[in-house]
């Protein structure tokens, strides 16, 4: 059991040795944008992986929703939602966004609809507002948040529906639809924004690691 916890740090030292070695240029430090769901869902595996091969480069997270990001000029990267046919940059995945509750519990039955959304920034809020508005469904913004943890936990508390990517959907959700009286929703494009006044190979390899890991 001594040897292995020594074994293991020497292969985890033996891998940045020879990764500093291979590419002594990637150095510095990156910034990136990205809203709040996509840190949650995406960004763990993509940054350890990217410190695995380059310890020496320091990566700044910035979390906003996407229309802040769009307007921002000090970051190198960003990570933004677009509608389908807005697309600006590489598109990194696209997906349905869907209505979700809680399993065990009805929030949609109650009228008003009683919504978890993020703030008014955010693209899915805007969608999800005006697909209930042309079907004329009586709802209220019952919790919202810029953080998705603090959403996550309203919703699976049964105290509302929420409308958020696919991909966010855990073992406490279940998704919900025309059955249960809801309106469709569009899907989203996620794009990747690169900062033309920022190139460099630091940021273009974190920018493939990024596009890599949305694939996932």
């Amino acid at each position: 059991q001594v040897l292995l916890g020594y074994a293991r740090r020497i292969l985890k030292l033996h891998s940045e040795v020879f990764n500093t070695l291979r590419e002594p240029h990637m150095v510095g430090v990156v910034k990136i944008g990205s809203p709040d769901d996509y840190v949650m869902r995406f960004l763990p595996g993509i940054l350890s992986r990217f410190a695995q091969a380059y310890p020496l480069v320091q990566v700044e997270v910035h979390c906003e929703p996407s229309k802040q990001l769009i307007q921002r000029q000090d970051l190198d990267l960003s990570i933004v939602t677009r509608e389908p046919g807005t697309e600006i940059g590489q598109i990194l995945r696209q997906e349905r966004f869907v209505w979700m509750e809680a399993r065990g519990f009805c929030p949609h039955e109650q009228t008003p609809l009683p919504l978890a959304m993020f703030n008014t920034d955010c693209f899915c809020r805007i969608w999800a507002c005006n697909a209930l508005d042309a079907m004329q469904r009586e709802y209220r913004i019952a919790y919202t948040s810029a953080s998705l943890s603090a959403i996550s936990a309203v919703v699976t508390a049964g105290l509302a529906v929420t409308a958020q990517l696919e991909s966010l959907l855990t073992p406490d959700l279940r998704i919900i639809g025309e059955a249960e009286g809801m309106p469709q929703l569009p899907s989203a494009s996620i794009v990747l924004l690169r900062n033309p006044k920022n190139t460099s190979p630091v940021t273009e390899c974190l920018a493939e690691h990024i596009a890599d890991g949305f694939k996932l």
